[in-house]
Order: C-alpha cells, then structure tokens, then sequence
C-alpha cells in the first residue's frame, strides 16, 4: 500500500474560502481521506481563517543522518510519555519500533527491560531484518517477542514508520472481549472502520509465524487490538503511533466505563452515525496525529532537565 499525496488541501478549493467552507466542501465530497491510506498535509484552515498562519509541520532535513537524529530523539521522548502515563508497568511488555531512514529494512527498538521513563537517544538498538542488533546502535538484548511483532508489521507495511504495543489495564480487560471499539463519541471515531481484531492467542509471541498472522489481522488499519492481549498502533511518525496507542487506550477506558453505566442502567449507548462516523475519521490526517503528539512532545523534553533537546541540526521548519 502506497501512502498517499492527496489532502485537504489539492481538492479544487477557491482560495478565498474560509475554513467552515471548506470542511463543508470535504464533509460532501468525501475524498480527501481515503479510509485505507495514510495521507498527509497540514490541518485545514478552520473558522473564517483566509489569511495563512504558523502551522506545526511534519519536518524535512538536510540529510538522511538529520532525519535519523530527529527519529531517534522523538523514538525516545515517545517512550518516556509511555512510561510517564504508566505503560511501562510490565517491565519488558512494551515495544516502540521506528524504521530507519538510511536502512529501511532494520528499525530502532527500545532496549531489553530498560525504564522507558529515563531512555535517551543513545539507548536505542538497532535490529536488521533477521533479528541480529547491529551497530550504530546500542549493542544492547532486545525483546525477542517484541522482534517477531515488530518485524511482520514493518515487512508486511513498508508504508509503516512506527509501532507502538505496551500492556495496559483497560486495553488488556478490553481485548478479552472480542470486539471492537464503537463510534461513542468524537474520539472514537478517529478509529472507526480503521483498526481491526486477532482473533487468537499464540502464547508470548516468539514464533515469527504468530507475527506475521498478527501483521496480517492489522490488514492496512492503523490499529489491531490482539485477543487476550492487548492493541498495537501504527503510524506515519513515531510520535503519531504513541499519540494513537494514548488515544485508543483512553478511548476503551471510555467505552468500558459507558458500557458498564448502560448495563446499569438497563440501556444502551448511543453510537454516532456511519456518515459522521466517517467524516471525523476522514478529518484525523495522519500528519494531524503527528501534530497533536507534540504537546506531549514538549512536555517530555521539559521535564528531561536538559538531556532531551528539542530540535535536531539540519531540522527545517515548515512553511507551506
């Protein structure tokens, strides 16, 4: 599955809509997001906005080594989120990955049972498509469960940058139900008709075939919740599957204190519709889960006193 170019932004607009206008434009023609592809582009103009304005951007770089810097420095501040908000409650029941720019077919992992909360740049190994942690990497173990996932997905998605599966409270009560997440409110909807079940257990996943069949459940979604097990999300950018794992997991937190309120009650949720359903999918752009990672992103590198930094050399700012 190819990524693709299309955007808010190259359906035929007359430069002098506002932002209401167009969103009314992209709510009748449905086409700006193709449900089975990532797309990219700046958040649309939203209100009587005409006149351009600073928008958070997705960088380019001088260089494939600029660009490896600034996914490793974001690889490792989406895991210290991680560990932060609890996911790293499991010890080593947790893995990042991110394919690297200059070698598509090895990615970055975090170490072996290694705090995420305090992991710096330098921590991350980087694994080659047979398993073997190659420099110039950290030389340290990684998870061997964690390889078999990982490793189906980036091969089964070569439009994947980035994967995120930790072991949550809800995500673990939830995946032992058997279905999936429901349209309940606006959040929700960044997943709907987008992330998809396993429908087995295999045991801790050490047989690349339990991978694959994993990678092959996710289909071209941006989600897989894993039966008995927990979610997987993946992305575009390291920042974007962290924000989406954040998401989802909420989002099922959310769906499991509705459904017990309504079996309480002796009711039912109420869903919103297919047609808004799939319009507020459409909205959530790839590059937009990117930009709303960014807070956090912040946050982070706040709190890391200085080892973080928040910018890489030969990172260029976004102007279109």
């Amino acid at each position: 599955m190819a990524p693709s170019t299309t955007t808010t932004e190259n359906i035929n607009y007359d430069a002098s809509l506002t932002g209401d206008e167009r969103a009314k434009l992209v709510k009748i023609l449905g086409t700006d997001r193709p449900l089975e592809k990532f797309t990219y582009g700046g958040h649309p103009l939203s209100g009587k906005q005409i006149e351009p304005v600073d928008r958070v951007r997705i960088p380019k770089f001088d260089s494939k080594e600029d660009e490896r810097a600034f996914i490793k420095l974001h690889h490792a501040a989406a895991l210290r989120w991680l560990g932060h908000n609890g996911y790293n409650n499991e010890g080593a029941g947790g893995h990042v990955t991110v394919r690297d720019p200059i070698l598509p077919d090895h990615f970055w992992i975090n170490p072996h049972a290694k705090s995420f909360s305090h992991i710096k740049p330098d921590d991350l190994c980087l694994v080659n498509e047979d398993g073997a942690v190659v420099r110039p990497g950290n030389l340290h173990a990684v998870n061997p469960a964690g390889f078999a996932i990982h490793a189906a997905v980036h091969k089964a998605r070569p439009d994947v940058l980035a994967a995120v599966h930790c072991h949550s409270v809800p995500t673990k009560a939830f995946s032992a139900l058997g279905c999936k997440l429901e349209p309940i409110n606006q959040d929700a909807c960044r997943f709907y008709n987008d992330h998809a079940i396993y429908e087995s257990f295999g045991g801790i996943v050490f047989a690349h075939e339990e991978g694959r069949r994993i990678a092959e459940a996710l289909g071209n979604n941006k989600a897989v919740i894993l039966q008995n097990h927990g979610i997987l999300t993946v992305a575009k950018t390291v920042d974007g599957a962290a924000f989406l794992f954040g998401a989802m997991d909420r989002c099922i937190q959310a769906q499991l204190a509705a459904d017990a309120a309504a079996a309480g009650r002796g009711t039912q949720t109420i869903k919103v519709s297919h047609e808004e359903a799939e319009y507020t999918r459409r909205v959530y752009t790839d590059e937009m889960e990117y930009v709303m990672f960014q807070s956090c992103f912040e946050d982070v590198v706040r709190a890391s006193n200085g080892e973080l930094p928040f910018h890489v050399d030969g990172e260029i700012p976004r102007t279109d």
